[in-house]
């Protein structure tokens, strides 16, 4: 579904039905609110991302069923498994069909667009407060889940970056790979040190892998806001200036120099971790077993963050949001009660390679599984992230195709950041 289409469906499920279902719409069921939890009857629908559809998933969220039962033991559960690239749809289309969602978790940037919709519930009248976030999860994720004052959703997983060097090849080149470069100058002069070239000037082996199959808007998001320049303010662009213009330049200038435009390995996966980059961005897990890069290669690595004036870990994530049409909020927020609990967050972290958004994470097992996740768990409370504006949704593909042209001189790099900021609303 196109998102033109998906916002026009949006804005018309919202004008046409939000106070009650349309035509031919599936019954709904009575409001349980107002029953004792051990009574209420009916079916909560759950659309959910972070349970893959395994053995080992249906597992895991069978037990945050069983735990939910124990309140709720005569409300059956009715999920719905999807990816990130069909949750949009799935919720748009529920809206225009009467059958709303009554627990939906989406992710960092998601929630400011469907809160303007009024798609999510306050959950203000749930006891969620920004002081019971920064006890018991990450209170660098609260902007994320917060919209106009107001907090939408409660963090269940963070999904982390972070950069990485090669040890031997920072020794080769006669650095210190115990001082990793951490701002933009620094990493661009090292990397041209890094870079290996064969005979014809070709690039054998980047400097400084980006990392950006799909576009720099990840990778030009967190170099900005290293410079304390967030994304956006206030749900208004933040980008449209001198420290804007100049992190694109500056990506600009690292394309073709340290790193050929769309260099990638057969395995999609980032480059520095097999030796086939010097440095590079990459996610929140490495696997060091034989099965995975082996002891060898994550011996040779060394992990490190952007700091441009401001120390930041790039973080996206799971957040779960109570439907604003539900008409079982309170067993809603009871079943996210169950999913944010530490042993639930264990599962859905190992089933994702995340890190679960607890307030203990460094300690975690999944921290403990592995170095990569050790350190960014480590740094969720420095986290910065994509989004913040009402139509990100929309933004988002824009964001990536337009600064890639800019990346590639197609387009001038000031106008392009006019223009997204003109789109922005």
């Amino acid at each position: 579904m196109k998102r033109g289409r998906l916002a026009l469906l949006l804005a018309t499920s919202l004008v046409t039905g939000l106070a009650g279902a349309g035509c031919g719409n599936r019954v709904i069921d009575k409001d349980t609110d107002g029953v004792p939890p051990a009574e209420a009857t009916g079916t909560l629908r759950v659309l959910i991302p972070s349970f893959p559809t395994s053995t080992k998933g249906k597992e895991a969220f069978d037990a945050v069923v069983a735990d939910f039962k124990k309140v709720y033991p005569k409300l059956k559960v009715e999920a719905n498994f999807v990816t990130y690239s069909t949750l949009n749809e799935k919720i748009s289309t529920s809206i225009a069909a009467g059958i709303p969602y009554d627990v939906m978790v989406t992710g960092v940037g998601w929630i400011q667009p469907f809160a303007s919709k009024r798609i999510f519930a306050d959950l203000a009248d749930y006891g969620v407060t920004p002081e019971l976030i920064k006890q018991q999860s990450v209170a660098a994720l609260i902007p994320a889940a917060t919209y106009q004052d107001r907090l939408y959703a409660y963090p269940l997983i963070a999904d982390a970056r972070a950069a990485a060097l090669r040890i031997s090849a920072f020794k080769e080149a006669g650095l210190d790979p115990d001082k990793p470069p951490v701002t933009m100058a620094e990493l661009k002069a090292t990397a041209e040190k890094l870079t290996k070239r064969d005979a014809n000037g070709t690039i054998t082996r980047p400097g400084f892998d980006m990392f950006s199959p799909n576009g720099f808007r990840q990778a030009y998001t967190t170099f900005l806001a290293s410079t304390g320049t967030p994304l956006y303010v206030d749900g208004q662009p933040n980008y449209n200036n001198q420290m804007g213009l100049e992190t694109l330049e500056w990506i600009k200038s690292m394309i073709g120099n340290v790193q050929v435009f769309g260099q990638q390995n057969a395995a999609q996966q980032p480059m520095v971790l097999t030796g086939e980059a010097a440095m590079g961005m990459v996610g929140g897990a490495v696997d060091c077993s034989e099965k995975g890069i082996g002891q060898k290669n994550c011996d040779d690595l060394k992990f490190f963050r952007y700091n441009n004036g401001k120390e930041v870990e790039f973080v996206g994530g799971d957040l779960a949001s109570i439907g604003s049409r539900s008409k079982h909020k309170l067993a809603a927020w009871a079943f996210i009660q169950a999913l944010s609990k530490p042993s639930s967050l264990d599962a859905m972290a190992k089933l994702n390679r995340k890190i679960p958004a607890y307030k203990d994470a460094v300690n975690s097992p999944q921290a403990k599984s592995n170095p990569l996740s050790k350190f960014v768990a480590g740094g969720l409370e420095l986290a910065v992230y994509e989004g913040g504006s009402a139509n990100w949704l929309e933004m988002r593909a824009n964001f990536d195709a337009q600064l890639t042209q800019a990346v590639l001189g197609q387009k001038d790099p000031a106008k392009v950041l006019a223009n997204l900021a003109g789109q922005s609303r």
